[in-house]
């Protein structure tokens, strides 16, 4: 039998749309709302039930800085969105800006709430399949799957924030993966959050970072009798009455294949439980009669694919806190490359400390530009890219892949994809001096665009 198949039939295309978003995480979310605010037709696709990516479906526990320190740099929707949600958070200080909780119910009504009421069309629990492309390499069509089987949908533009570059890549844009060196993508983690944690015994007890030489990860590990705990990744933050939810553990796979990434979800269920178990036995005051009360229906994955643009941001352009005619968005978050750092014939605090040394920090005040060749995929004309997928080389993308930098950058390519269309849908033709008005227009912080 041969090991291919061709389809035998046709299927059903819409053919209505302007723009375009597979992918309804943040930058998808704000690349819908930029796009639809500028009287475009906009099609959102997503595969699960809901909107928000990590912050919601993801529970991942805490928002990542949304300043320099000195002022909010993720403006315009990102802080919109953000200011959205410090209204929820339990024991939210109004005036914390950086690392804020997360209440993952209440910001997916949030992005609910903006997507429709920007009059963005969005089609949940529908997975993006494959692409279909002309000769000058334009995306044609972009197949989806669905309850209704499969079909079609074409528009004059296409934004990528599927976070894995699946439409540019299938479309034949070039990408690197991983480490240049060796096959190493950075770990994925399975969040959770686990209740009946004694909140006055959490909040007196030591800290669970590994940050804190008396955490008592360190403890756990050092006994040996947790071996799938092997590392001190354990961050957290207190959620609602007794809950404290979860961004803990490593799994080390490629999730761009989906036997992989389908092995791997069991594994994460199974180390929540053990974290848990841990927990239990070392911290018991507080964790003593936890439970997991619940695992995140997707995984965490911090690297795969990085789309090869016009321009490749660079370890280089980060350290010279480089700014750029084009640049579209400004990021300060710090070098964050998770590595398989702990060795066994290490001090587990040296090797942290070890890891940490490996990490580039910016002090206050202090930014970068993100141009918007970082966007531009090389090879398709109508396509532009936003998320943790953009133009970068490894280095830098162990910044740019968090969600303040994804929301800034989707609402870039969600604008100039409807900017576009005024070019018959080509993205190098948009008027950047233009796009970089508008966005100030609407809130962004460009400091160095007049």
């Amino acid at each position: 039998m041969p090991n291919t198949y061709m389809l035998k039939r046709e299927i059903p295309a819409d053919t209505g749309y302007d723009v375009l978003v597979a992918g309804g995480g943040p930058a998808g979310c704000t690349a819908a709302i930029a796009a639809a605010r500028e009287g475009a037709r906009v099609l959102l696709i997503e595969a699960t039930g809901m909107l928000g990516g990590m912050g919601t479906a993801g529970l991942v526990p805490a928002w990542c800085p949304f300043t320099d320190k000195e002022r909010v740099i993720y403006s315009g929707l990102a802080e919109q969105i953000f200011m959205a949600s410090k209204c929820t958070p339990y024991n939210d200080n109004p005036k914390h800006l950086d690392w804020v909780t997360i209440d993952p119910e209440e910001l997916k009504q949030i992005y609910d709430r903006m997507v429709v009421d920007a009059g963005v069309e969005i089609l949940f629990f529908t997975q993006v399949c494959g692409v279909e492309t002309g000769a000058d390499g334009s995306i044609e069509e972009v197949l989806l799957a669905n309850k209704a089987g499969l079909s079609a949908a074409r528009a004059r533009v296409y934004v990528d924030c599927t976070g894995d570059g699946d439409l540019s890549a299938w479309a034949g844009a070039p990408f690197e993966k991983g480490d240049p060196e060796s096959p190493e993508l950075q770990p994925s983690t399975h969040c959770f959050a686990l209740t009946g944690v004694d909140e006055k015994a959490f909040r007196e007890g030591p800290s669970l970072h590994g940050g804190s030489d008396k955490s008592p990860v360190y403890d756990i590990i050092e006994s040996g009798k947790y071996p799938d705990i092997p590392d001190n990744h354990m961050c957290n933050n207190l959620q609602a009455p007794g809950t404290v939810g979860f961004n803990a553990g490593h799994l080390w796979l490629d999730a761009t294949d989906p036997k992989q990434l389908s092995k791997a979800m069991p594994k994460g269920r199974a180390l929540a439980r053990t974290i848990r178990d841990a927990l239990a036995e070392f911290v018991p005051d507080a964790f003593g009669n936890a439970r997991v009360v619940k695992t995140a229906p997707l995984l965490g994955v911090r690297e795969t694919r990085r789309i090869i643009g016009d321009y490749v941001l660079t370890k280089e352009d980060y350290i010279a806190r480089r700014s750029f005619d084009d640049e579209i968005a400004r990021n300060c978050y710090f070098v964050d490359i998770h590595t398989k750092w702990s060795e066994k014939d290490m001090d587990q605090r040296e090797a942290f400390k070890a890891h940490k040394d490996r990490q580039i920090r910016y002090e206050k005040g202090e930014s970068h530009g993100i141009p918007y060749r970082c966007l531009t995929a090389k090879g398709i004309p109508n396509v532009l890219v936003a998320g943790r997928c953009i133009s970068t080389d490894r280095v830098v993308q162990g910044s740019t892949r968090v969600m303040p930098v994804a929301l800034v950058m989707g609402e870039a390519a969600g604008l100039a994809a409807a900017m576009a269309l005024n070019s018959a849908g080509a993205v190098r033709d948009v008027d950047v001096p233009l796009l970089q008005k508008k966005l100030k227009s609407y809130g962004a912080y460009l400091p160095n665009v007049d």
